[in-house]
């Protein structure tokens, strides 16, 4: 067994899969990319692709709807000193018919120097770093916002409850987001970046000079919807830059960044609204993104496959005279309102007609609902039980930092354990390699499933005043820890399941978490106030407890209910 395992670590892609699985990845789930190379997957499938999950994913693009791509059959290559050469566009007599010669590919597949991925490690570790401070800073502005409630509702004379609704609307416009998701296949990624990002910076503007508590609530929706066409395309990158077998780090560093934004969001505006006025809030977030759009601007390029081959092309074209020189993306013939329709209707089909969708998807809402709740609970728990100022108050959020970030280095764990679980069926089956199921994803739902519940209620019952403020701040690490073991199952769970329609499962699974996440905070301060700490917090618990049995349900019953269905992939 332990040999096995050795040999599947050493080429995962080698493993023997379920029909159809991991072959045609929908192009905004990161699952795509982390199974294909430059030069196309190495089971033969053709294949163009964008973002893709292996442990973690990131919603991108969607690609339903996409025909088959023709399959490269010749290498050809463009550099500064040569010239491409012409082949002859009539085969020889007898020969075995080839696709057409003029289709532009990559030359020697991650070798070509064209290629996202030939690019230097040194540089490609740079270009996820900026786009994941990027990602961090949009979910940041989520909850940075949350500290300047005294300053703003002094100056405005609004309530908490008002105020939250800037809170609310902000992620209501993230959940609109995977309608930006299509743009970079027609266009790319870096023009979203650079596009999106500006707009981003510049509807902060509005809430740093707002005049009254209504421009600051529209300008909080439109900071969210045009920050949330970042975050949808962002997470393709890591996957247009690493192979399979070197995404692994890259991909966990990337895929923690969204969830520590808002844990540090409290942390930093404590500090800014304990010493300077409220507006700070919204101007250090104005420098902030505007150092990443230089940094964007200056060290990211266009990484997405299909676009840098078009541009291969049109430099072959140029240099050689010849305009039969094409790649595949220039003969896509889809509508840019066509692929938006389609990405806007289609999470809502699956939404409503897949079980599993529906429970996994509202599962992970009441948990990110929760965690958006404690923006409003902490303060309630910290500044009356421990006497905590406002920054003081903002470093209790520490603790769900930190339960984010030991989340995140966990990665490998379940990897091993899905690979123990593929080695497992190789044996039952008789078969020459691991067997993948896309039931072996939800083990870390499983444990994550455990360790929230007594994340939560070790917070609630320890926020007496008599017991040490530690105690409790440890009690929501515990509970980050397991959410984080839970989105990335359920996310890589879908990947696996629903393939072809990856992405639309991903913008469902958006739309609901983000909805709830909208709605908690309104209501979280009043019930911790009603109910107290305790009680308050164990109906948050018991709501988690509620949900616990779905992922240990869908890993014994999974497969049968694959079978059922009529989007799933079967075995």
């Amino acid at each position: 067994m332990e040999k096995d395992m050795e040999k599947a670590l050493e080429s995962d892609h080698g493993a023997q899969r379920l029909p159809g699985e991991e072959d045609q990845q929908p192009r905004h789930s990161i699952a795509n990319d982390l199974e294909k190379g430059c030069d196309g997957p190495a089971d033969g499938q053709p294949r163009i692709g964008d973002s893709s999950a292996s442990d973690t994913v990131t919603l991108d693009e969607h690609e339903a709807q996409r025909g088959p791509q023709p399959v490269p059959v010749r290498s050809r290559s463009v550099t500064r000193d040569s010239k491409p050469p012409v082949p002859s566009p009539e085969p020889s007599p007898g020969a075995v018919a080839e696709k057409d010669p003029f289709e532009v590919i990559w030359d020697g597949g991650d070798a070509d120097p064209m290629c996202p991925r030939s690019m230097p490690t040194a540089r490609k570790w740079l270009l996820v770093f900026v786009t994941s401070f990027g990602s961090a800073c949009v979910t940041c502005a989520s909850s940075i916002y949350t500290s300047s409630y005294a300053g703003m509702n002094a100056e405005f004379g609004s309530s908490n409850i008002v105020a939250t609704l800037g809170l609310s609307t902000f992620v209501l416009g993230i959940a609109a987001g995977p309608v930006w998701s299509p743009l970079s296949e027609f266009y790319g990624r870096r023009p979203v970046y650079l596009g999106s990002f500006l707009l981003f910076i510049i509807w902060i503007i509005p809430s740093a000079v707002a005049q009254n508590i209504q421009t600051m609530i529209i300008a909080r929706f439109f900071q969210g919807f045009t920050g949330a066409a970042f975050l949808s395309v962002s997470g393709g990158t890591v996957g247009d830059l690493f192979s399979r077998e070197a995404m692994q780090g890259p991909m966990a560093f990337f895929s923690v960044a969204p969830f520590i934004g808002p844990s540090i969001g409290p942390l930093v505006g404590g500090f800014i609204n304990s010493y300077t006025d409220w507006r700070w809030t919204h101007y250090v977030l104005i420098i902030w993104g505007f150092c990443l759009l230089v940094a964007l601007f200056v060290f990211v390029p266009e990484t997405y496959h299909p676009v840098v081959l078009r541009n291969k092309a049109r430099r072959m074209r140029k240099e050689t005279g010849d305009d039969r020189w094409y790649a595949p993306i220039e003969k896509m013939n889809k509508s840019i309102l066509g692929t938006i329709g389609y990405a806007v209707k289609h999470p809502f089909v699956l939404l409503v007609s897949e079980p599993m969708i529906l429970a996994l998807n509202l599962y992970s809402a009441i948990l990110l609902g929760i965690l958006y709740l404690f923006f409003g609970a902490f303060p309630v728990v910290f500044e009356g039980n421990h006497g905590f100022n406002l920054w003081q108050s903002g470093l209790s959020f520490m603790g769900l930092f930190v339960g984010m970030a030991i989340g995140g280095t966990c990665a490998p764990i379940w990897a091993k354990v899905r690979l123990r679980l593929m080695v497992k069926r190789q044996q039952e089956l008789g078969a020459s390699a691991p067997v993948s199921e896309p039931e072996y994803r939800l083990p870390s739902v499983m444990v994550g499933a455990i360790i929230v519940p007594i994340g939560i209620f070790w917070f609630g019952w320890t926020s007496y005043a008599s017991i040490h403020w530690i105690v409790p701040i440890i009690g929501s690490a515990v509970f980050a820890i397991g959410c984080l073991f839970v989105f990335s199952g359920i996310f890589t769970f879908f990947v696996d399941t629903y393939q072809p329609h990856a992405a639309s499962v991903l913008a469902s699974n958006a739309f609901v978490r983000c909805s709830f996440a909208a709605a908690f905070p309104l209501f979280g301060v009043q019930m911790y106030h009603k109910l107290g700490d305790q009680w308050a917090s164990s109906l948050l618990a018991f709501l988690a407890v509620a949900m616990l049995p779905f992922p240990f349900l869908f890993f014994k019953y999974g497969k049968w209910l694959r079978r059922k269905s009529k989007f799933a992939v079967s075995s």
